[in-house]
């Protein structure tokens, strides 16, 4: 059996073209029939954003982009539209607008343990759908205790900011890709997809992916 295709994917647990990118591209994989192996690489979309940021997604939207705040929920409004075509409950009236740098650094202790999916998916349900604060240590703890991870390695890990520069170089290497938003995913390490493509879009990916994992393999043994 052909091993799996690695996909890096950059995003950040705010983005909510993230978790519809997501859902796409699990739908590419079903359909597929692929096999990867999958890492979420660290993206702040806004680190300067404080921990309990003092207004509404639409007032932070507003302040962003420069533009009113009825743009700001007609943009909202659009994306959570969106969403609901990929099964999504997008909620913003109780979304908390927070910093995701902890949130990062967590998704690298999960990688460790082996539960990284796990917790990216519950990280984007719990800050999308639930209302959850995910800037918050202790919201955190309860969300990495809910898929596996131990509660204490949690506090501890994020004490001591032991996964900051593993946040930190995801985030130069996204720098030196180029990748100025997310999602972005990159295949193989050789081919970048941008955005929350449609499943057909990431199936050609894939299959691109696949065969110039295939080209290469035969040509090394060509020269073997």
């Amino acid at each position: 059996m052909s091993e799996p295709l690695t996909v890096e994917i950059w995003s950040d647990v705010q983005c909510p073209w993230c978790y519809i990118g997501k859902r796409r591209f699990e739908t590419a994989l079903a359909d597929s029939g692929e096999r990867v192996a999958i890492t979420y690489r660290s993206f702040e979309l806004a680190p300067d954003t404080p921990v309990d940021y003092d207004g509404t997604p639409a007032d932070y939207l507003s302040e962003r982009k420069g533009i009113s705040r009825e743009q700001a929920a007609e943009m909202m409004a659009h994306v959570t539209g969106l969403a609901a075509q990929e099964g999504l409950a997008y909620d913003f009236d109780h979304v908390h607008q927070t910093n995701t740098v902890l949130a990062h650094e967590l998704l690298h202790l999960a990688r460790e343990r082996g539960l990284q999916a796990e917790l990216k998916e519950r990280l984007l349900a719990a800050y999308f759908e639930q209302g959850r604060h995910v800037g918050r240590v202790e919201e955190l703890v309860a969300l990495g205790t809910d898929v596996g991870l131990d509660p204490e390695e949690i506090r501890a890990a994020l004490a001591d900011h032991r996964y900051l520069p593993a946040v930190k170089a995801d985030t130069a290497q996204a720098a030196a890709y180029g990748i100025r938003g997310v999602p972005f995913y990159v295949f193989d390490g050789a081919l970048g997809v941008s955005g929350a493509q449609s499943p057909e879009t990431f199936v050609a990916a894939l299959a691109q992916a696949r065969e110039a994992r295939d080209s290469a393999s035969a040509g090394a043994g060509a020269t073997a």
